[in-house]
């Protein structure tokens, strides 16, 4: 299985909701699904300057599987839609291949 750990500075929440709502069925089509999901209300140490309110998981059956979701043309248009107007900063913590 492949992972991202993944740090955003969600600014909108309601519009942030409806992103996750509406990529649920295209996540679900590519094998993928969120693991854990936590608001973070203090930050101690961070490797980056961006701010970070948000930090989760999500999964995918392989890289190439993760690879093909962040580019499809339907979630390209709902990240367009919710995502950018919802999130200030992305930061990916890290990926990697995860024992299942």
């Amino acid at each position: 299985m492949y992972e991202l750990l993944v740090g955003l500075e969600v600014s909108n929440d309601e519009m942030y909701s409806d992103y996750r709502s509406a990529i649920k069925p295209l996540l679900k089509l590519f094998g993928g699904r969120f693991g854990f999901d936590l608001v973070v209300s203090e930050v101690l140490h961070s490797d980056v300057d961006e701010p970070i309110n948000r930090v989760f998981t999500i999964q995918f059956p392989s890289q190439t599987d993760a690879e093909a979701f962040f580019s499809d043309s339907e979630y390209l248009k709902v990240k367009t839609q919710y995502f950018d107007a919802s999130v200030s900063n992305t930061t990916i913590i890290s990926s990697y291949e995860r024992a299942t």
